[in-house]
């Protein structure tokens, strides 16, 4: 391989045929870099994805009531179901699979908080506990709110970062603080990041507060829940809910308008198996881009082979044995292959490189990148790529008899 007069002679016949070489060349390379691209643009969008799952819990099941459109023992379509806090209670004691739950209340009105002269409108979600958890929320200060804030209905708010810069821009201390909600002043007791920045526009607060300042009685808007089952499981247990509250609020368990439902898991595991049919799709695409590439070498390397025939047929006659003359063209070969290879590898990877340093920063088009499994895997494919364009032609010249070579013109 480190053979200098080999490699002389291999950049010899490839310089005297510079457009040949060249337009081989290129057909390969230009597989391998569509192969990149297309595989980088998948996972790309494939971690855009997993990112907007992962702002949350990747395993949780949201379901609230709607209105019913088809009748039930007697009763007509068109019932609207309201869940209460009885519904909460009902779930967490009785429902197995269940790891955390919180019910959901929102305030649509009136949004606007203030902090002495400093106000904003905000969301503003009232909760349970567990829903820190679910929303994967990070504490920077204090505490998200807890059971007993529930039980006595307190006036207190965790409140996001962004939040905190909008009210307090004088470097102060919210902790403690309180702030007005709809003209109820609320005790800061909490400060929290997310991995979304326009959650952290949000108030959690009690849900039993939340129902008490706005005559909300016991009603609430949806709920929550996580499970530490896989997609299987998980669906089972969708079933089992909906089976649950249509008993409970005596609609058809068939009757989706009556109850909607979000299972993360499922829906997570539809696209990462779209993703998958993507993935294995452009890889089929690129590897048959990198065959008609191969092709393209072989026909090459025939050609290369009856344009030698006479040099070939001398090298046999002054002793070459045919192992060394099927050396020397698959050697020529995997250059010729590995090099342009190599090229529209490093181009792909570049390309990859700019587009994550130039597109705007979205939720749905994350680190376009391509893994060092499938770096090292393009290597092999180009080693063992090169190696079959290469070996017909050797073979061919293998068996070239001296005498007939050196009479060919």
């Amino acid at each position: 391989m480190f053979d200098l007069d080999k490699w002389q002679e291999i950049l010899g016949t490839m310089s005297k045929n510079r457009l040949r070489t060249f337009l081989t060349g290129f057909s390969v390379a230009w597989g391998i870099f569509m192969l990149i691209i297309l595989l980088g643009a998948g996972k790309g969008l494939q971690n855009g994805i997993d990112n907007q799952f992962r702002e949350d819990a990747v395993n949780t099941i949201w379901f609230g009531a709607g209105t019913t459109s088809k009748p039930y023992k007697g009763m007509q379509p068109g019932r609207r179901i309201n869940f209460k806090n009885d519904d909460y209670d009902f779930l967490r004691n009785s429902v197995e699979g269940i790891d955390k739950i919180s019910a959901r209340y929102y305030l649509w009105q009136n949004r606007v908080v203030s902090y002495k002269k400093e106000y904003g409108v905000f969301d503003l979600i009232a909760c349970h506990p567990d829903f820190s958890y679910i929303e994967n929320v990070t504490l920077m200060e204090g505490r998200f709110i807890n059971k007993i804030d529930i039980k006595k209905r307190r006036k207190v708010v965790t409140m996001g970062i962004r939040a905190k810069e909008a009210l307090f821009k004088n470097g102060q201390e919210p902790l403690g603080e309180y702030v007005k909600i709809n003209g109820v002043p609320f005790q800061i007791v909490g400060i929290f990041s997310d991995r979304t920045e326009r959650d952290e526009n949000r108030f959690y607060l009690p849900v039993s507060t939340a129902q008490m300042i706005t005559n909300g009685g016991t009603n609430i808007h949806n709920l929550t829940i996580t499970s530490n089952l896989n997609a299987e499981e998980s669906e089972q247990l969708e079933k089992d809910l909906r089976t649950k509250m249509a008993e409970r609020h005596r609609f058809d368990a068939e009757d989706k308008n009556a109850m909607w439902m979000w299972n993360t898991i499922k829906e997570y595991k539809k696209f990462s198996n779209m993703f998958l049919g993507i993935q294995i799709f452009v890889s089929v695409i690129g590897i048959f881009t990198i065959i008609a590439g191969v092709v393209g070498v072989s026909n090459i390397m025939i050609i290369v082979v009856n344009e030698r025939t006479k040099e070939i047929g001398i090298r046999k006659a002054i002793g070459a044995t045919p192992k060394s003359v099927v050396g020397m063209i698959i050697f020529e070969s995997i250059i010729i292959t590995g090099l342009a290879g190599y090229i529209g590898l490093l181009l792909g990877i570049g390309l990859l490189e700019l587009l994550s340093g130039i597109i705007p920063k979205n939720d749905f088009f994350v680190n376009p990148e391509v893994n060092f499994t499938v770096a090292v895997l393009s290597t092999l494919i180009l080693i063992v790529a090169g190696t079959f364009a290469g070996l017909m032609p050797a073979l061919k010249a293998s068996r070239i008899k001296p005498v007939v070579a050196l009479r060919d013109e």
